[in-house]
Order: C-alpha cells, then structure tokens, then sequence
C-alpha cells in the first residue's frame, strides 16, 4: 500500500505538468515550484527505496520465523518503518532545494533540458562552483543505492540459504516465488534509477536525448509495473 502511494505521489509530482508541456505548450515553471518538484521527486524516490528494504526484511521474518511474523511486524512496527523511510527521504534530500537556491543564484540559460526538474539538470545550469551541489547529490544517490542494495542482497541471501534447507520442493518453490517477485520490483526500480544517475554524473559523452530518455523511463517504468 505504501509503495502504491508512493508511486502516485512520483507520477502526480511529474506527469501533470509533462502532459501540459506536451499537450498545450506550458513549457515555463518558477523556480520555487521547480525546486518544488524536484524534492518530490528524489525525496519520494528515497522513501520508496526504503520501502523495499522495509519489504525485504518482512519476506526474511516471513520466511525465516513465521510463526512470530505478526508478533515482530505488527501494523505500529510498520507504520514505524514507513516513517522512517519518510523521514530518511526528507532529511537526504530536503537540503538540494535549499543549496540550489542559495548557492547558485545565477544562471546561464533559463532552458531545462529534461522533461522535468530533476538534480542534475539544474545544477548544470549554474554560473557558480557547482562542486558542492554535485558532490552532495551524488553522494547521497550512492548511500541510498549501494547502503539498500547491500542491505537487501544479505537479507537475500539469509532468506536463500533458509530457503535451500526447506523439506519439500514445493514449499522450496512457492517460498522462491515470493523472493522472485519481490527481488524483480526491486530491480525494476533500482536499474532505472542507477543508469540514469551514473550517465548524469560519469556520461558525458551520452547524447542528450539518451539522458532525457533513461530520466524519463526511470520515473515511468517502475508505477507502470
């Protein structure tokens, strides 16, 4: 339920907008909204990375203990974690509004290439040293995806290793489902998500509409699967 609302909050903070630039020519936006959209976008991108390791942990205690599983989640331990990854989302990434516009006041183009504000994209509008904003950005993007990944990979495999030792192959194989799908929305949303990162930062010889296409499939693909 969480991650649904998630996704609606990451659509509705883009698609409106995207549809009006397309449809009716509303190519322009204030800087503040545009800040605005910004941190909804990677805040509620953050939160929903923490989700899934919040989701991660509930197949290992399903699997691994389920007999105590409605003891250690019950609804206030998940709401707790929900909080948590809110929380996380708007302490990460709550100062990146805030460090654009304070510390880059001018700007060589008012043209944003990207059909939406994201990080990157206004960052490089900048006049000014940009060395602070894009080592922030890019070091919050690796502590989020490296720190859950790693995460989600060792609960991964402390729920394989229990998975193996199950004494039916058909509780082995309907326990392997439930780790599936779960391991593929996860990928589902990370891969986007890192390859359009790592070409903003490290692609600097990718064609431009190539970083338009990954940015825009990496907040498409994942609400849409």
């Amino acid at each position: 339920c969480m991650l649904a609302v998630i996704d609606l909050i990451l659509s509705t903070s883009t698609m409106p907008k995207l549809l009006a630039a397309f449809w009716f020519g509303a190519h322009n936006i204030d800087l503040d909204a545009c800040l605005t959209q910004m941190f909804f976008i990677h805040c509620f991108a953050t939160v929903e990375s923490g989700i899934f390791l919040a989701m991660t942990f509930d197949r290992y205690v399903a699997i691994c203990d389920p007999l105590r599983h409605t003891l250690v989640l019950t609804h206030a331990a998940v709401g707790l974690l929900g909080l948590a990854a809110l929380l996380r989302g708007v302490l990460y990434i709550g100062p990146l509004p805030l460090m654009i516009r304070l510390r880059l006041p001018l700007y060589r183009t008012q043209i944003i290439a990207h059909s939406y504000c994201e990080h990157m994209a206004i960052v490089t509008l900048a006049c000014g040293d940009t060395t602070v904003n894009n080592l922030y950005g890019m070091g919050i993007g690796f502590l989020v995806l490296i720190l859950d990944s790693f995460a989600i990979t060792a609960s991964c495999v402390m729920t394989f290793s229990i998975v193996t030792g199950l004494a039916t192959p058909e509780a082995r194989l309907k326990t392997l489902g439930t780790c599936s799908s779960h391991i593929c929305a996860i990928l589902v949303f990370s891969i986007p998500m890192a390859v359009s990162s790592l070409t903003h930062h490290f692609g600097h010889h990718v064609p431009p509409h190539i970083h338009i296409l990954l940015a825009n499939l990496y907040l498409l693909i994942p609400p849409i699967l």
